[in-house]
């Protein structure tokens, strides 16, 4: 089952390569890793994506409690959460097809932030789901590119 943990860790050197050494030394993948500051510069939130039965995340939360500059762990899929992703997407349509791709883009809630006269570059925000029909949608319209980010999650009620 894959999990999403949050991270509270202290913005200091190194931090992210001791957690990202942690889940590789032990055989476990992260499937998606975000990183960001909080209001406290000093501190960062890490939204990590991860895969495993309920006695590996559970080792998984000791171990990274354990670390030195670990504030606080949270696993979030015990939790009633928000999360997002965004992908940027360019795709090069036909011109004949041009006004679908911005009417799905509609549909979809997206912008387009960037064009050409050959290209549009779509940026798309939503759970994981949204994002992959959109991705499917957009495969007959020559996708030429697409980079997403990793999952951003946060508590609806004060965990924190």
């Amino acid at each position: 089952m894959r999990h999403t943990i949050s991270l509270l860790v202290e913005n200091k050197f190194g931090v992210l390569a001791r957690i990202s050494n942690l889940f590789s030394a032990r055989g476990y993948n992260i499937e998606s890793l975000s990183v960001g500051e909080t209001i406290d510069p000093n501190v960062s939130i890490m939204t990590i994506v991860t895969s495993g039965d309920d006695k590996i995340i559970e080792q998984i939360t000791k171990q990274l409690n354990r670390l030195v500059d670990v504030i606080k762990v949270v696993d979030l899929t015990e939790y009633d959460h928000v999360e997002r992703e965004m992908i940027l997407i360019k795709v090069a349509p036909k011109p004949q097809d041009r006004a679908e791709v911005l009417r799905l883009t509609e549909i979809f809630r997206g912008k387009v932030v960037d064009s050409s006269p050959r290209t549009y570059t779509i940026e798309i925000t939503g759970d994981e789901k949204k994002i992959a029909a959109f991705v499917e949608l957009m495969r007959s319209f020559n996708i030429k590119e697409f980079v997403r980010t990793g999952k951003i999650a946060i508590a609806r009620e004060g965990i924190r």
